[in-house]
């Protein structure tokens, strides 16, 4: 039997550093990270970000599609030109060492304990976008756990298989934190981006699971957009990537 935890849940950081100090400043205490791939991409702190994931004290991670090929594992087909511009300055920039730590992040689907499993996009394939009923469907029933948490869409999403067998979705709500106290069934989880949000909040998301309560916290952390806008533009980055920071989009 697992020990009762409560962990901090984290994906798509995306090289946001204000966003992820700010993050991990709301969190406060927790006993383990769950951090859902994702690291790098779009942001102009690429090495700030993965020293400080690097450092936490005790985390489960997992890569994210932008991660494989800022490591140089993959190429950027299928990445339209914002993110190959992106994803090309984050390649040069990364240290080699930091490139290296980045190759050898394991591909998800990961086990966490006998509740809970993490993927980036889902458990079936990591690069599979949950964009719909059926998608969901699909992941939930390829999941090894009663709960998966995903990320990859940057937005917060809350799935249930109930026993009738029966896919049900729950409304996510600006107002922070939303506790859902997880019944009988199976869900499937994204508590949202850390780094680029992309349902119409500009604040930092991010999750906790308490294994005890059983219960899934969905939080928001405001943080200083202007600074991070002014990193991306004098990176030489695509502007845009600074301005959508702003709209949460």
């Amino acid at each position: 039997m697992d020990r009762l935890l409560r962990y901090l849940v984290i994906s798509d950081i995306h090289a946001n550093l204000e966003a992820l100090e700010a993050t991990l400043a709301a969190a406060g205490s927790y006993d383990r990270a769950l951090v859902l791939g994702d690291l790098v991409g779009y942001g102009a702190d690429p090495n700030a970000v993965i020293d400080r994931v690097r450092a936490l004290p005790d985390a489960v991670l997992i890569r994210g599609n932008h991660d494989k090929v800022g490591a140089g594992l993959e190429d950027v087909e299928g990445f339209n030109h914002l993110a190959r511009f992106a994803i090309a300055w984050t390649a040069a920039t990364l240290t080699r060492d930091n490139r290296d730590w980045l190759a050898k992040l394991p591909q998800g689907p990961a086990i966490v304990d006998e509740s809970v499993e993490i993927c980036h996009g889902t458990p079936f394939d990591e690069d599979v976008y949950v964009f719909d009923d059926l998608d969901a469907l699909r992941a939930i029933r390829a999941a090894r756990r009663p709960l998966c948490l995903f990320g990859h869409t940057h937005v917060p999403a809350i799935y249930k298989l109930g026993a009738n067998a029966e896919l049900s979705m729950t409304p996510t709500s600006r107002l922070s934190p939303m506790e859902l106290p997880l019944d009988e069934g199976r869900h499937l989880i994204n508590v949202g981006a850390v780094g680029q949000p992309r349902d119409g909040d500009a604040r930092a998301a991010f999750g906790f699971y308490d294994t005890e309560t059983r219960t899934v916290t969905l939080a928001r952390a405001p943080y200083d957009i202007g600074t991070a806008q002014g990193k991306i533009i004098a990176a030489g980055l695509p502007e845009v990537l600074a301005q959508r920071l702003a709209l949460g989009r």
